[in-house]
């Protein structure tokens, strides 16, 4: 090769690489506008969903059962904030009146708000769930939204546990909301519409030991009640089917148990046996 040729080749290349590196340039500050673009795409969806949201929840009326405590508390505030018309359901009258009182005090929301009603009544009593249904439809004469949030906690070994606990549990977290629902259920159909929400806990999909006779209402393991509260709220709006609110290890043991259930069950075996080591020590 002469030195012309080598001369030449030496230049062509380096004006290939100029090229390249101008190609590359330009391609960046093309996908910078676009970034920025999809950004405020997005942002501009989040705030018309925010709206559309307050929109749809504003006046709806919701009964929260269970509202005195954990889960049924925080949905109770995050409705009222919504602009909801409440009624607020549960065993303690005094915690009821006291939760009224406190959302009457909050400022915290810019939509018009309303006084919450509150109906007192066992869910494991089928007479006062009659008469509570009653109650609850003279409030604002109709039901848009029911959140059967009420609920009991037990823990202990399916030796230990006896018949009369399992039927107090199933009473409270099964047929108690489940004839709340149906008497509540004429009223929605006669209007053509609401949404009836069952909150249970992570136990409905996986196992854990010591739950045999469990079914937990008041909150997702490993989250805060006032981050579900507000996941309750968006999946109501958007009318979701199935929303598991918990936090990931317990989602990804859903997946385990339907992926590789021998080893689900290995490890929640080997999990019961170090608590009844734990326990008997």
């Amino acid at each position: 090769m002469t030195t012309s040729q080598a001369l030449l080749t030496a230049c062509t290349v380096a004006w290939g690489w100029k090229r390249l590196l101008t190609v590359r340039v330009m391609t960046s500050m093309a996908i910078l506008p676009l970034l920025f673009g999809c950004v405020g795409i997005f942002s501009l969806f989040k705030l018309l969903q925010c709206m559309w949201t307050k929109a749809r929840l504003q006046d709806a009326v919701v009964v929260v059962t269970g509202a005195t405590s954990g889960l049924g508390r925080e949905c109770a505030k995050v409705f009222y904030a919504a602009g909801a018309k409440l009624v607020l359901c549960g065993r303690n009258r005094e915690a009821l009146e006291e939760l009224t009182k406190e959302l009457a005090a909050s400022q915290a929301t810019k939509v018009q708000t309303h006084r919450p009603f509150t109906v007192t009544f066992d869910l494991t009593d089928p007479g006062a769930v009659v008469a509570a249904t009653a109650e609850i439809l003279q409030c604002f004469g109709y039901v848009d939204v029911l959140i059967n949030n009420a609920g009991v906690s037990y823990r202990g070994a399916i030796l230990d546990t006896t018949t009369d606990v399992d039927k107090r549990v199933m009473e409270t977290n099964y047929f108690g909301p489940v004839a709340l629902t149906k008497a509540l259920l004429p009223s929605m159909i006669k209007r053509r519409q609401g949404h009836i929400v069952a909150i249970s806990s992570i136990q409905g999909k996986i196992s854990i030991p010591f739950r045999s006779a469990f079914m937990d209402k008041t909150t997702a393991e490993g989250r805060m009640p006032v981050e579900v509260a507000q996941d309750v709220l968006t999946a109501v709006v958007k009318k979701k089917k199935d929303v598991i609110l918990a936090d990931l290890l317990p989602s990804l043991a859903i997946y385990l148990r339907t992926l590789a259930p021998g080893l689900f069950f290995s490890l929640m075996a080997s999990r019961a046996r170090r608590e009844q080591k734990f326990k008997n020590s």
